[in-house]
C-alpha cells in the first residue's frame, strides 16, 4: 500500500515521521508544501474528515505572527483560507492512508493504522 505524507521537507516532526515510515518499510509519496503548495480539494476533503480545528497549526510561527484580526472568529471557510494562502499552517504532517488520515506524529497511532 502506498501512502501520501504532506508536509514540509525540513519540519523536525516530519524528519520523525519519516524516518519512522523508512525504519518500518512503509512506503509513501511525500508532497511538500513549500514547493508544490496545497490543493484546495484536498484540504477541503481532510476538514470534511476531521474538521478545520486539528488541521490548523496555531502554535506555529506563521500563525503567531498574523494580525490578531485574522486570528478571531476563525471558522472553516477562514480557517481554509488562511491554511491555502499559507500552507505552513496546516499541522504536520498530514499522512494518507487507506481508510483515513492521520494528523500530525505519534509512533503509537501510526503503528495501530499502519502495521
Amino acid at each position: 500500500m502506498t501512502l501520501a505524507l504532506y508536509g514540509i521537507k525540513n519540519c523536525d516532526t516530519m524528519k520523525k515521521a519519516r524516518a519512522w515510515l523508512d525504519a518500518n518499510a512503509v512506503a509513501y509519496v511525500f508532497h511538500d508544501y513549500k514547493v508544490e503548495g496545497v490543493d484546495p480539494a484536498r484540504l477541503a476533503r481532510w476538514i470534511e474528515k476531521e474538521g478545520w480545528e486539528p488541521l490548523l497549526n496555531r502554535a506555529g510561527t506563521t500563525f503567531r505572527k498574523l494580525p490578531d484580526a485574522e486570528k478571531v472568529d476563525l471558522d472553516s471557510a477562514k480557517a481554509s483560507a488562511l491554511m491555502i494562502a499559507q500552507p505552513s499552517m496546516i499541522k504536520r504532517p498530514v499522512l494518507e492512508y487507506p481508510g483515513g488520515i492521520l494528523i500530525g506524529f505519534a509512533v503509537e497511532r501510526y503503528a495501530r493504522a499502519l502495521l
